[in-house]
């Protein structure tokens, strides 16, 4: 199987149970909810998008022949000091990357020393061995992956409210206040439902405060 991926970059995990925790974004081209190109937003059942996952020309991106070829370029980006008390970690994510992490690609990964963590809209499911599982619903898409680690969903979104998800299977529900220009007021919106909602718990997405990739 060939690899798209857009970039491979070592930074912090910037939101969800594991922010602030060193990690490789293995971030993959194309999604299944929007083609990631302005002409086609308006269409796009997932239209808040902020990532740019079209093309292989981002740092470290690239087209990958095999999974081994996959795991060794993850691999190189990591940049940790060696710890027992460390583990490596990779993000996986887009785009959506249940399009095309594969169960050849989770091995090699394990085989690179990694702890594999995806990101996902929740569309498809995982193949066997991911370690962290977190799912962001999308209004108007299907779920198909409906147990998991994180639930972490954009809030607000019309038909995509709080309380039609925690009744699954996740270990913690995140509210994260949805990005743009009306981010303020998402984000005390979001405060308030947790607040309300206890089952709920706060995710911002600490990287654009801290102006980190």
């Amino acid at each position: 199987m060939m690899y798209r991926v857009k970039e491979i970059f070592y930074t912090l995990q910037g939101e969800g149970s594991h922010a602030g925790r060193p990690s490789v974004f293995c971030r993959f081209t194309s999604c299944n909810l929007w083609t990631g190109r302005e002409r086609d937003r308006h269409r796009a059942i997932c239209q808040f998008c902020d990532t740019d996952f079209v093309g292989t020309d981002g740092p470290g991106g690239g087209r990958f022949r095999s999974a081994a070829d996959l795991a060794g370029a993850v691999a190189k980006a990591w940049a940790g000091a060696e710890h027992p008390r460390a583990r490596r970690y990779v993000v996986c994510t887009g785009g959506e990357p249940l399009l095309q992490l594969d169960t050849a690609a989770v091995d090699a990964l394990h085989a690179e020393g990694f702890e594999v963590a995806i990101e996902t809209n929740g569309t498809r499911a995982a193949p066997p061995g991911v370690d962290w599982i977190c799912v962001s619903p999308k209004a108007g898409a299907e779920l198909v992956l409906t147990a998991g680690d994180d639930l972490k969903l954009v809030f607000p979104q019309p038909g995509a409210m709080p309380d039609r998800f925690e009744h699954l299977e996740f270990g913690r529900f995140l509210l994260q206040p949805m990005d743009g220009s009306q981010r303020e007021e998402n984000t005390l919106a979001a405060v308030a439902y947790c607040l309300k909602h206890p089952q709920w718990q706060l995710s911002l997405q600490t990287h654009k405060y801290l102006g980190i990739a």
